[in-house]
């Protein structure tokens, strides 16, 4: 009865905390990257005006969060981004055959960070993890990813000031494996910066701008940047016990590759939170 009681606990103990949450605590874990929570993000991403047609295309990414303790001083915070994506017709040229593959859905290649956090941080310090980023060849078809293996650097930092949750995440990728890499062909070379101001209202609702900056170095100058500049609303709830939010967010691309570049995006969020 003793082992019965005690695994009816372990059940119930994600419940109680969930529903001991205020809206406030609920709207700060969503914000914050490096949360001791595991957490569910799916992030639906639509691109207007995009390539020389100017077509829509979409990215829906899948973005679990697992936080691990690493030790008794160091927690390790896993991201895994999984983009399922649609190309219209006329933007999906195979790259080894130079010819339009026509209307392409699927998986595209994947990304995983591992951030190194330290516990027991103080309120009102700076919160900050560093660790590695792999890139990996997951694409279901040659126009949705590049066939590469790659891997670099990536660092977060952010702050909870009183209403106001900001920071920014850094990450290189560099290509070391993969179709034409040793012919130098297709290299990635991708540097992501992605800065977030939140400041949160009553009732649980939130303003929020995180753009997402991209440069590949690989590209020439007319090519390589891409410097979105926008904001969203958002809103802290429960989904039956389970904390999480729901957000929209709408950003124009100031800058942006000619040719292939997008004009517009549209940013739809929902995010579960599971308390550990």
């Amino acid at each position: 009865m003793k082992r019965i009681l005690t695994a009816a606990a372990a059940l119930l103990l994600p419940v109680i905390a969930s529903a001991e949450m205020s809206q406030e605590e609920i709207a700060k874990a969503t914000q914050n990257p490096l949360t001791a929570m595991y957490s569910i993000p799916i992030q639906n991403n639509t691109y207007f005006n995009a390539g020389p047609l100017g077509q829509t295309k979409n990215v829906t990414n899948f973005q679990p969060v697992i936080p691990i303790d690493w030790s008794d001083d160091w927690t390790l915070v896993t991201r895994t981004i999984m983009p399922l994506t649609y190309l219209p017709s006329g933007m999906t040229v195979n790259p080894q055959l130079g010819i339009d593959d026509g209307t392409e859905f699927g998986l595209g290649d994947t990304t995983f960070t591992a951030f190194f956090t330290p516990k027991n941080s103080e309120e009102g310090d700076w919160l900050w993890g560093v660790g590695p980023v792999f890139y990996l060849p997951t694409a279901t078809n040659d126009s949705l990813g590049t066939k590469k293996w790659g891997a670099g650097p990536a660092a977060v930092a952010l702050k909870m000031d009183g209403k106001w949750v900001y920071g920014a995440l850094l990450m290189n990728i560099w290509s070391f494996a993969g179709a034409g890499q040793d012919a130098g062909i297709q290299k990635v070379n991708l540097m992501t910066l992605q800065p977030f101001v939140n400041y949160n209202l009553d009732d649980g609702w939130f303003i929020s701008s995180v753009p997402i900056i991209t440069a590949n170095w690989e590209a020439d100058s007319d090519h390589r940047w891409t410097v979105p500049l926008g904001l969203g609303v958002g809103r802290a709830m429960k989904f039956g016990k389970i904390p999480g939010s729901a957000q929209i967010h709408a950003y124009y691309n100031a800058v942006t590759p000619d040719d292939y570049g997008e004009d517009w995006q549209l940013r739809i969020q929902v995010q579960f939170l599971f308390p550990r």
